[in-house]
């Protein structure tokens, strides 16, 4: 998907609750990783481990998607936390054919040769490493007002959901979803319910009925619910309605 993409498509691409159909952008493979053998030192191998989104190859950016900005921050400064500010080169996590170039020196877990007494300043007369335009992210344009509001955008926050139910799932999956509802639903307020089979029958009405049916509930009040906007919905069942005192 392009950026020009982005802005066009019939979703927020960044939502994370919403996919990108297939149809629309098919995947592309890029490699494949093979797992071939058990680690040798479980500790060395996998508790020292260390993963992070941010490590990107040039030519590849950090999305605007907000879990994706959280977990780019939130990797790292748990590993700082765990494994301490060199672990980068743990053997197990450091690049094994492009060595890291960097004034960084000392600290808890410096596990090579600490640079081997070079200049830790930049720029300098020995040939240390220099920044390489090339390697930073690609350029993306930023426009439009800043300010702290609700955030909003034009999706159909149902379609996917029914989609999802009535061409991913199985018979047997939907059998499975509608009765895992119906069995831990009826502790729940009749108003909160009410609202939620609303939710179920936007996404789908076969949906929506069967966990009515289910949970007893009218079916022609969970369609009237479901004819509302989320504020009208909302305010439909908010407390002290269907009986539920104030």
């Amino acid at each position: 998907m392009t950026p020009e993409q982005a802005q066009e498509y019939r979703f927020d691409p960044f939502d994370i609750t919403k996919v990108w159909f297939h149809g629309d952008f098919p995947l592309i493979p890029v490699g494949r990783i093979v797992l071939n053998k058990n680690p040798e030192n479980y500790f060395a191998d996998v508790e020292q481990a260390a993963f992070c989104p941010g490590n990107v190859v040039p030519g590849i950016a950090i999305s605007p998607d907000k879990m994706l900005q959280a977990r780019v921050f939130s990797y790292h400064d748990t590993h700082l936390h765990r494994l301490g500010p060199n672990y980068h080169l743990i053997p197990v996590n450091a690049s094994k054919y492009a060595p890291e170039n960097s004034y960084q020196r000392d600290g808890f877990m410096r596990v090579d040769a600490n640079a081997e007494g070079r200049p830790n300043y930049y720029p300098n007369s020995f040939g240390g490493p220099a920044p390489d335009p090339i390697a930073g992210e690609p350029p993306f344009e930023v426009s439009g007002m800043a300010s702290r509001k609700p955030y909003t955008h034009p999706n159909d926050d149902f379609f996917q959901a029914g989609e999802l139910y009535r061409r991913v799932m199985t018979d047997e999956d939907r059998e499975h979803l509608i009765g895992n509802i119906v069995d831990h639903f009826p502790g729940a307020k009749k108003r909160i319910q009410l609202r939620q089979a609303a939710l179920f029958y936007k996404a789908d009405p076969d949906y929506g009925r069967r966990v009515t049916e289910g949970l007893g509930l009218e079916i022609g009040e969970v369609e009237r619910l479901a004819g509302m906007s989320q504020e009208q919905r909302a305010k439909a069942t908010e407390q002290g309605t269907y009986g539920d005192p104030k």
